[in-house]
């Protein structure tokens, strides 16, 4: 019996996506996502979830495909696991504000996984399979959080977008990549976001088992094992979420983060960096800070974490951090840089309210009210502010190459990282996939 137009939509497009097809604006916000993933990928690999991540990885994933910052040797399913983990470690990669989730730190370790093992490609050609691995995670994302109820992590859904790249790569035939996003869907890490919200730890986002999971489905429908349908690209329900693929880009409601912590702290941030900056506030002579915002954003609430993975998630500690440094960056989500009396007095005068309208806007938007009291009885307040970087106000290219310059300097040296650069500043003359990956290895490798 022939298949029908919805269990055929995504292969169709898996395999058949070309570089023609493709306008530059898309290909433009490819390069983005590639540049400022490595950028997280990088500062990342100094966390000791990414230690722990690339010792598993070692231990249990022996391979050939060297990891990137690392040198070691693990196979496709290892490499994706650690490098997912990696990313995840440092809150500051991309992200699909409708999805409530990532695409890109799973999907592009996903890909430098299998181009790790024949890397013989074009640049043109790797931003192709990247769009690819995006317009289907995100799709897998939006189908299912409209049809169950629960809030589930990233890894439930960006497993497809992995299981896409490796099926396109490896050239698998129709069938058996249906029977991929199936595996890769009915194995995905479904896991309760709100648990690591309120109990933040390493867990994360299951980025990490969203890749492992993409991989090892891809491996498994090559050798036969079945695992078709996959309701979140196949259902009736969800098929209008896929009858554009191809003619309307996801990935171009990507956003990126200004700062290395969880987006709905964003815009607390931003509105009391806001007043800060326009009243020339010392820290000390803040009385007390409300922080008017949506449900979920207020169970951010950790007021003392002791490691970096739970200061990713305080919201108050944020605001702290924020007012103390004028941003966040990685090192001040560390221990010893925020473990200090002026920044636990201001956790400590951070107070929260919802708001109906905010939690009505949300997850399409993020919103938050700032009001700061002073010791001398001035109120300050900052109204309806939003997280920089969403897709309708992007990042500028300039402040993504600059996370690339501060994030990686620590185990990128600098004309590696100029040469990343390259991938948005001169395309033409951007690395090729075989060259990237050299130059992501360790200089002792």
């Amino acid at each position: 019996m022939p298949l029908d137009r919805n269990q055929t939509t995504a292969p169709t497009f898996i395999h058949g996506l070309k570089s023609a097809d493709i306008p530059e604006d898309v290909k433009h916000m490819a390069r983005r996502c590639l540049v400022d993933t490595l950028a997280i990928w990088a500062s990342g690999t100094v966390t000791e979830p990414s230690r722990i991540a690339r010792d598993h990885a070692v231990r249990r994933y022996s391979g050939n495909v060297a990891m990137p910052f690392d040198g070691r040797g693990v196979n496709p399913v290892g490499y994706a696991f650690a490098g997912a983990c990696t990313v995840d470690a440092i809150d500051g990669h991309d992200g699909h504000q409708p999805s409530k989730g990532h695409a890109g730190a799973a999907v592009l370790p996903a890909l430098l996984a299998e181009l790790g093992q024949n890397p013989d490609c074009t640049l043109d050609e790797m931003l192709v399979h990247l769009i690819v691995g995006y317009e289907i995670a995100i799709r897998a994302a939006l189908s299912l959080h409209s049809t169950v109820p629960d809030y589930h992590s990233s890894g439930a859904w960006n497993a497809l977008g992995c299981a896409a790249i490796a099926a396109r790569l490896r050239g698998l035939d129709t069938e058996q990549t249906r029977h991929a996003l199936g595996i890769a869907e009915y194995y995905g890490p479904r896991a309760q976001m709100m648990r690591c919200i309120d109990h933040p730890t390493m867990v994360k986002d299951s980025s990490s088992w969203g890749a492992l999971a993409g991989i090892s489905a891809a491996d498994l429908a090559q050798d036969g094992f079945t695992g078709a349908p996959a309701i979140t690209c196949e259902a009736d329900e969800v098929s209008a979420i896929w009858a554009d693929l191809g003619t309307k880009w996801r990935i171009l409601e990507t956003n990126f983060k200004a700062y290395p912590v969880c987006r709905w702290a964003h815009p607390p941030v931003e509105g009391a960096l806001a007043l800060a900056r326009a009243h020339a506030i010392n820290p000390d002579d803040i009385e007390d800070i409300l922080i008017t915002t949506f449900q979920e954003a207020t169970q951010l609430a950790t007021r003392r974490p002791m490691d970096g993975d739970a200061a990713q998630y305080s919201l108050p500690l944020t605001v702290a951090i924020s007012l103390t440094n004028d941003t966040i960056l990685p090192e001040h989500l560390l221990p010893e840089k925020y473990d200090r009396s002026d920044v636990w007095r201001l956790v400590d005068r951070v107070r929260f309210a919802v708001s109906d309208d905010y939690d009505a806007a949300f997850p399409d938007e993020r919103f938050a009210d700032v009001t700061i009291r002073l010791r001398d009885g001035t109120v300050l307040q900052s109204n309806g502010a939003v997280a920089r970087g969403n897709y309708d106000a992007p990042l500028l290219d300039e402040e993504i190459l600059a996370k690339l310059e501060h994030y990686s300097a620590p185990v990128l040296r600098n004309d590696a990282r100029a040469k990343v650069a390259t991938v948005l500043t001169d395309p033409p003359n951007a690395p090729s996939p075989a060259e990237l990956l050299s130059l992501l290895q360790p200089t002792d490798s």
